[in-house]
């Protein structure tokens, strides 16, 4: 009895000399505002509520859409019974390559000459990220990025992480609702020689604002100009306005000029390969002895980031991109998904515009382009489109108008109208 007795003694005398946990210092981070919309989205019970914050895209009936050519890729990848090795450090070749035509064209000289290293990457993040740590530890001059005002959240704390001092850039004006272009090119005049300049190459996000290929071309001659280095991030390739050349024109015209570049990509939204994670990195060369140089530093980088990339989702899109007839039925499929978002903005352009008669000038919702468009809305009134109509998007007032159909579109606009008016 004794023993028992001092043995429970023992053991609380020891719970109360415990250090603290190891953890106890850690603060809570802030929560994510995507996933705190979606959570608000799923909790609400309304049948009228809708979710135009996520980007993704949704069908006419606000659904997940897998592609037809998807489907296919795996019914023929299936049939194949191959192997589930590991892919090598910079992912599969064949799929890298036909990214990089994709990309820069079938045409394009760098790829005639091998002076194109190209690694798979996991999705768009994970090429940013290759990007980045290759730029913080090889890139010779000025270890600063300029970010356009506003850009995508993660650009910034990606960058940041990868060792690079980040700034910004002004891009978007919200008074007229568009690019600010003389402020951009001032900016990026008064970059120090030989900065970073990151540059979306189509459909901005999260704006919608992109600049004419004018403006592109003006652009080019002044990162030129400047010796800047530029960054391009290409995340909706085809899926901005239907056509995968025209998307490309602000790459392939850097490119064409003498540009040494650095490219992003994705096929999470042009092929909705969202949850197979399937990008790529790339940086034109000199010629084939340093792109051989590079591949071995991008090796070195991502061996102990992840040691390699997922091979499934890379076997779909290079079965598309190496399969004529796939090819040209996903193509068909991309500039349908981008004619129905168009198709969106026309119908919520007239909607406000001229049957509800909106107060403001609504042009933006027309001339922005791909998932996502800015709507000028001000924090408080999406707070009451939230509150009030059920309708979630950013506090900023940007909406996926992927999130919109034929269903939605008309009590979205008389929300929208009646939070204008300030009697929703």
């Amino acid at each position: 009895m004794l023993t028992t007795i001092a043995a429970r003694r023992s053991a609380a005398v020891f719970r109360s000399m415990a250090p603290l946990s190891t953890w106890a210092a850690v603060p809570a981070g802030p929560p994510d505002p995507i996933l705190g919309i979606t959570e608000a989205f799923k909790a609400d019970q309304d049948p009228r509520k809708i979710n135009l914050g996520v980007g993704a895209y949704r069908d006419e009936n606000g659904k997940p859409y897998v592609l037809n050519a998807v489907k296919k890729a795996e019914e023929k990848i299936v049939a194949a019974k191959q192997d589930k090795e590991y892919l090598a450090i910079t992912g599969l070749a064949s799929f890298a390559q036909n990214a990089a035509k994709l990309a820069y064209g079938v045409d394009s000289e760098n790829l005639k000459q091998n002076a194109v290293s190209v690694a798979q990457s996991i999705s768009g993040t994970g090429a940013l990220r290759i990007g980045g740590a290759f730029m913080a530890r090889h890139y010779p001059h000025a270890k600063v990025i300029y970010l356009p005002t506003p850009t995508w959240g993660n650009h910034m704390p990606l960058f940041r992480d990868s060792g690079l001092e980040v700034r910004r850039y002004r891009y978007f004006d919200s008074k007229t609702v568009g690019l600010d272009f003389a402020g951009m090119k001032e900016d990026i005049k008064n970059a120090p020689e030989g900065a970073i300049v990151l540059l979306h190459a189509c459909a901005h996000n999260p704006t919608g604002v992109d600049p004419t290929q004018q403006q592109w071309k003006e652009l080019s001659d002044l990162v030129a100009e400047k010796k800047l280095f530029p960054f391009f991030d290409m995340a909706y390739q085809g899926f901005a306005s239907g056509s995968t050349t025209r998307d490309a024109f602000a790459v392939r015209h850097f490119v064409s000029q003498g540009h040494r570049i650095a490219l992003c990509q994705s096929f999470a939204k042009n092929m909705g390969l969202y949850g197979e994670r399937v990008g790529a990195f790339s940086l034109t060369t000199q010629d084939e002895e340093e792109k051989k140089r590079i591949d071995s530093q991008i090796k070195i980088i991502i061996r102990p980031m992840y040691s390699n990339p997922p091979l499934h989702g890379a076997r779909i899109a290079n079965t598309i991109l190496s399969d004529p007839e796939l090819y040209q039925e996903w193509e068909g499929e991309v500039k349908g998904m981008a004619g129905r978002i168009i198709n969106m903005r026309d119908r919520l352009y007239d909607l406000l515009t001229h049957e509800l008669r909106t107060p403001g000038e609504w042009g933006h919702i027309k001339s922005q382009i791909g998932m996502f468009s800015f709507t000028g809305l001000k924090t408080e009134q999406c707070q009451l489109l939230a509150e009030k109509a059920h309708i979630y998007m950013t506090l900023d007032g940007r909406i996926s108008m992927a999130g919109l159909n034929g269903s939605n579109i008309e009590y979205f606009a008389q929300s929208v109208d009646a939070a204008v008016r300030g009697n929703l």
